[in-house]
């Protein structure tokens, strides 16, 4: 899993909107949707419910709102000490 992945999720989680967030992200919405598409796939499970309108969390897309800013941190921190090693 790609941190990229994770922190646009929290974006999408955040907006709840496909278009918005992927403008916040700085990529296109079939790219953002793509990337999306992977995380449910890596993850083995549906994290969004998705129509033409609107966009909303699974329970599990809850708890990897609620999980992945300390994933990232954690992340970013082994990626700061190997580089300072």
């Amino acid at each position: 899993m790609e941190t990229d992945n994770l922190e646009s999720f929290l974006v999408l989680a955040e907006e709840l909107n496909f278009h918005r967030a992927a403008e916040r992200l700085h990529m296109s919405q079939p790219s953002l949707t793509r990337q999306m598409q992977g995380l449910e796939l890596i993850c083995g499970t549906k994290l969004l419910d998705r129509n033409a309108r609107t966009v909303s969390l699974t329970s599990a897309g809850e708890a990897l709102r609620r999980d992945a800013p300390a994933l990232l941190a954690s992340v970013k921190q082994m990626i700061s000490h190997t580089r300072h090693s």
